[in-house]
C-alpha cells in the first residue's frame, strides 16, 4: 500500500516538476556548455520525462532519510551521474542508466524503515 502511495506521490510531484521549455528536471538544456548526455536527453522527451522521474523519486527518498543517511543517497547519485555521463550521446545507454538508478532508488525507498 506504501508503494502505491510513494508512486501516486512520485507520479504528482513528477507533473508539478515538469520542466519548463528549455529545461530538463536536473539541468537547464539552454546552457551552452551541455555534455553529450545532456544534449540527448534535453532533444529527446522520453529521456527527459525520466530525469524528471529520477529526480523526483531522489527527491522524495532523500527527505525521508535521516539526515545521516543522506550524504550516502548523495554519493551513490554522483557515481551514477558519471554512470550517465560516460554514455555520452547513446540513448540506449542513457535510457539503462535512468532504468538502473531508479531501481536503486526503489531499493533504498524498500529498506526505509517506517511504522506499521
Amino acid at each position: 500500500m506504501l508503494k502505491i502511495a510513494l508512486a501516486a506521490t512520485a507520479l504528482m510531484g513528477a507533473a508539478l516538476a515538469l520542466p519548463a521549455d528549455g529545461e530538463a528536471a536536473s539541468f537547464d538544456c539552454t546552457r551552452t556548455d551541455l555534455k553529450a548526455d545532456e544534449k540527448v536527453i534535453c532533444d529527446n522527451r522520453d529521456l527527459n520525462d525520466l530525469d524528471v522521474k529520477m529526480v523526483t523519486t531522489f527527491d522524495l527518498i532523500a527527505g525521508l532519510l535521516p539526515m545521516g543517511n543522506r550524504g550516502e543517497l548523495q554519493d551513490q547519485q554522483s557515481a551514477w551521474l558519471k554512470t550517465r555521463q560516460a554514455c555520452n550521446a547513446d540513448k540506449a545507454c542513457i535510457t539503462k542508466a535512468y532504468g538502473d538508478r531508479l531501481t536503486q532508488l526503489m531499493s533504498v525507498y524498500d529498506r526505509i524503515e517506517r511504522p506499521r
